[in-house]
Parts: structure tokens; sequence; C-alpha cells
């Protein structure tokens, strides 16, 4: 009698082992049938945000004439932006740079002049349509006498878009919706039914000059990772 009882438990066991063992398989087999794809999202905008820095510059030997030149020259640069509908809160002057260039260690005998003085006036505007055509009219300056100087690397136009926060929602359903379809192709491909989205990434961003020529129109792009699960 102890030997059937004993019997009957042992089968039991192994049929509860036996449920066990296809219950892992089966969870395991799930887990490893997923199918990671990516999503893209692409935008043209127009930059919102326009920073010009206006160069101008004076050289001379008598250097509080300079001053009193480079703030006229100023001056003008301030009311030519004025009057083309700059908002004077959108214009900053900074301070006159001085060099003194007979103070130069090297080089300091051939420069006719002592001083050279550097005045720079920034315009920041989010009207980038307004101030463009302005910079395309800037030559007017030179019938005042200012000519506006060219301040190397790192020092002209540039063009942003900080608008870019509120388009971002928008471009993440955009891309998860892409990604989406590239998944949906390759289940259907392997005979398979797209699951729910098990993991996704929050995704990465990047704004670019849409070309060289172009610089106020960017190109928005985000891409997002996203993980299906895949169904027979």
């Amino acid at each position: 009698m102890n030997r059937i009882k004993e019997a009957a438990i042992l089968a039991v066991g192994i049929i509860v082992l036996g449920i066990c063992i296809k219950w892992g398989i089966d969870d395991f087999a799930s887990k490893d049938r997923t199918v990671t794809v990516k999503g893209l999202a692409e935008k043209e905008v127009v930059a919102d945000k326009v920073t010009w820095p206006i160069l101008t510059k004076e050289i001379g030997d008598d250097l509080p004439a300079l001053y009193t030149k480079i703030n006229a020259t100023t001056e003008k640069v301030k009311a030519f932006l004025l009057k083309n509908g700059v908002k004077e809160a959108e214009i900053s002057v900074g301070a006159p740079v001085v060099v003194d260039l007979k103070a130069e260690r090297y080089g300091a005998e051939n420069h006719r002049y002592r001083y050279n003085i550097t005045s720079t006036i920034t315009v920041t505007s989010s009207n980038v349509k307004l101030v463009r055509g302005i910079i395309a009219r800037q030559g007017e300056l030179l019938k005042q006498g200012v000519a506006v100087v060219d301040g190397g690397y790192g020092s002209g136009v540039t063009y942003e878009y900080v608008s870019f926060q509120k388009m971002k929602p928008e471009m993440m359903q955009e891309a998860i919706k892409n990604a989406e379809q590239t998944a949906r192709q390759f289940a259907e491909n392997s005979s398979s039914e797209l699951g729910k989205i098990m993991t996704a990434s929050q995704g990465q961003f990047s704004i670019d000059d849409r070309d060289a020529n172009t610089p106020y129109i960017k190109k928005v792009r985000g891409v997002i990772t996203v993980t299906y699960l895949l169904r027979d």
C-alpha cells in the first residue's frame, strides 16, 4: 500500500515538474521572441533666433580721438538698425577692445599705427526674416563711412531653432509610428504577430543646418529604439 502511495506521489511530482519545465521553456522562448527596430522622424524648420555680431575697427595713434571715433561709428550702426526695424532691446554694445600694436613682441616695428580698436554690436532677435534682410543691406553703412569687418572664425551670424521642445513630443510619436511600421513588416515576413512594446529609448535628437548655403533652415532629426514582443 505504501509503495502505491509513494508511486502516486512520485508520478504527481513528475507531472508537476514537467508542467513547470514547460512553463519555463515557453516563458524563455517568449522572452527571446522579440524584434528591436529604430524609428526615424525628420522635419525641416526655419530658425527662430538669430545672433548677428557687427564688428567695426578704427586704427590710429591718438587714443582719445579713436574712442570718440569708434563711439560715433557705434551710434551710426545703432541708428541704422533701429531705422530698419530692430528693437532697442535686441541690440547690445560691447566694450571696445584696444590693442597696442607697438607693445606686441613680434612685428611691432612693422605697424604704421599704434592702436587698433574693435567695437562689437550684437543683434539678437527672434525676427529672423527681418534681420536677414538687414544683413543683405548692410552695405548701406558704407555710404556713412562705416566698414563692417570680418571677425574671423566664430564671429559670424548664427541661427538657432529654440522652439524644439514644443515639437519634441510630436516627433517622438512620429518616430514610434515609423518604428512600428518597420517592426510590423518584420513580423509579417517572419509569419508572426506584433505584440506590445517591451522597451523603448527616450530618443536621440539633433538639429543641424540643412546645407551650408541656408544656415537659417534647420533639419531636426529624432531617432528612437523600440523593442517589440513577437507572437505566433
